[in-house]
């Protein structure tokens, strides 16, 4: 891993105790620096989170809690995690300082890996992982990146086979993902190339997640591809929900059938059909890795040896470290497999202040007694101190899917949680104010009195017609289209109160509650129907006018006393009635009525 030195924190001293020397990765999540911890004299590896990924109050609790958890998982092949906190608003955490390379960096360099190099890093990386599973952790995220291929001493093989390897951000990917949901509705936080079915279509995760993940890596590993490439990152993450992953063997022709089965059970679509965690896939991977005849890891031999299976304790045995691991120099150090004999003490030395009072405890058998009586007692608190923090604060979310609203807050607050609010979904069967989806699931493990986000129901999602009656065509169009609703041309008739071009009818009626994409038919007027002009030629002025006025014609007349000499009723010279003797516009003409008497 390549330092960079161009940064803004170069040298700050975190927390009083942390400085900071370089800036070893930067990616979407964190950024990690390589530090001192000035007040153990050590090196360390700073992960401090984005900016962009703090988006709501609640997410450093969340970090805080993952955190804690996290630094309870001891074991040779976990990333340690010593410390966390916040610096500047954004949660940092301190961990082991891996000097080494991640496994998408050895891939980008080796392109593929043989089968005993493969296997020796999956053994490692599954026995990391199998140990988080025993403690009520899922990663969500393991993927090349997140594993840490460690450098060998000076005077190490170089042989990967021989490699420690350790496993990263464990538990962050899940308080990040927890943030995330709360803002944008359940966005997809795992890397598309290893994600698993069931977190594409429901967003749940467990130990067989992960088992999925670790199958892809192992395909990669074999080679030096993924499963499934795309355009677009959904393209890609559809395909593990609808594919098959192919056998191994269709791209390199000379692996061996049962690494063609070992990927094809941890990356089977159902869960159902995987290996139930981490530890059971280790168990296949050992089998198939005896089978081959291919050599074990030093480290991960040295396990398989161990009886009792990886605790959540603060201390790891130091024969699981790997025969080149850095120790502390011990001089005199006794060989393997012997002890030391005990020196005896000088003739007639008491051995101090200290030797006598442990001749004072020994020898009255009362004190002894109170002795391991004592050391029962801090052996049950120690026991009841991991428990608690392993299990005993754990308890199983509550089922609220169909439950109404306010029923769903009263059984939150009979149990003691607290209740948030993701963004409301629309549904055709489910009632408005009803639950569609709750994180986490039921039956999930989740902290006493936690935090558990419900998705409510918006009901059937529906929309009025726009009142267009009266509007032109383009601006009646434009309303009902951004109500999500299809307008249908329902033709052109005459009508006596709008003018032509505007609409006349809607159906539905405006107002009516419809689907979106409804379609809505409009009819558009052609303005007033035209008339046939009747014959009033010869008939008496007076009738004339009212047969022509009772059809909403405007009427004019004119007397004439000569066909040369027109004179219109205007003039104030009284006429008597005569009898019309020519009209215009002639008998069987079409006109237009007038719009007022």
């Amino acid at each position: 891993m390549e330092i960079q030195v161009a940064d803004t924190l170069l040298g700050s001293l975190i927390d009083g105790r942390y400085r900071i020397r370089g800036r070893v990765a930067r990616g979407g999540m964190a950024t990690v620096y390589m530090g001192v911890d000035e007040r153990l004299e050590r090196t360390v590896a700073l992960k401090i989170i984005n900016q962009t990924q703090v988006r709501e109050p609640r997410f450093v609790e969340r970090f805080t809690d993952e955190a804690k958890t996290i630094a309870l998982l001891t074991h040779p092949n976990v990333v340690a995690v010593y410390d966390q906190g916040t610096h500047g608003g954004l949660p940092y955490l301190v961990m082991e300082y891996v000097r080494g390379r991640t496994l998408r960096d050895v891939l980008a360099e080796r392109g593929r890996l043989n089968p005993g190099e493969a296997l020796a890093i999956l053994e490692q990386m599954l026995a990391a992982i199998a140990a988080a599973h025993r403690a009520g952790l899922v990663h969500r995220d393991v993927k090349p990146e997140n594993v840490l291929v460690a450098e060998a001493p000076s005077g190490g093989s170089g042989n990967l086979i021989d490699s420690v390897v350790k496993v990263a951000d464990f538990g962050l990917a899940q308080a990040v993902e927890a943030s995330a949901e709360d803002e944008a509705g359940g966005q997809l936080m795992a890397t598309v190339a290893y994600v698993a079915p069931e977190l594409v279509t429901n967003g749940h995760a467990d130990a067989r997640t992960d088992v999925y993940s670790a199958g892809i890596v192992l395909f990669e590993m074999l080679t030096g591809r993924v499963p499934y490439d795309g355009d677009q990152p959904v393209e890609v993450a559809w395909q593990h929900v609808d594919q098959d992953v192919p056998a191994p063997s269709s791209f390199v022709p000379t692996l061996s059938g049962a690494l063609d089965d070992l990927v094809a059970r941890a990356t089977r679509r159902d869960p159902g059909a995987r290996p139930t965690d981490a530890g059971a896939m280790l168990a296949e991977v050992q089998q198939v890795r005896d089978d081959l005849g291919t050599s074990a890891n030093a480290s991960t031999a040295v396990l398989r040896q161990v009886a009792q299976p990886t605790q959540v304790v603060p201390a790891v045995a130091p024969t699981a470290r790997p025969s080149w691991a850095r120790l502390p120099e011990q001089k005199d150090r006794p060989a393997p497999g012997r002890r030391r004999a005990a020196a005896p003490p000088p003739s007639g030395s008491t051995g101090g202040p200290l030797g006598g009072l442990r001749h004072r405890l020994l020898g009255d058998p009362r004190s002894r007694i109170a002795v391991v009586a004592g050391a029962a007692v801090l052996l049950l608190l120690a026991v009841v101190g991991i428990w608690w923090l392993s299990l005993g604060r754990y308890t199983t979310a509550p089922q609220f899917v169909s439950m109404p609203k306010a029923e769903a807050e009263a059984q939150a607050a009979r149990d003691g949680f607290t209740i948030e609010y993701a963004s409301g979904r629309y549904d055709e069967q489910v009632a408005k104010d009803v639950v569609l989806a709750q994180d986490p699931p039921s039956t999930e493990r989740i902290v006493k009195g936690g935090t558990i986000t419900l998705t409510l129901s918006l009901g059937p999602e529906r929309y009025p017609v726009p009142d267009v009656v009266g509007k032109d065509l383009a601006q009646a169009r434009a309303d009902l289209e951004g109500a999500k609703l299809v307008v249908k041309d329902g033709g052109q008739r005459f009508d006596d109160r709008l003018p032509a071009g505007v609409v006349i009818a809607v159906d539905p009626k405006a107002g009516t509650q419809v689907k979106p994409g409804t379609q809505v038919t409009l009819t558009v007027s052609k303005g007033r129907a035209p008339i046939t002009v009747p014959e009033v030629v010869g008939k008496n002025i007076n009738e004339a006018r009212s047969i022509l006025q009772g059809l909403g014609l405007t009427v004019v007349e004119q007397y004439k006393d000569s066909p040369t000499s027109p004179r219109t009723r205007s003039s104030g010279r009284a006429r008597p009635a005569a009898p019309v003797w020519s009209r215009t516009p002639r008998s069987s003409s079409r006109s237009a009525r007038a719009r007022s008497r």
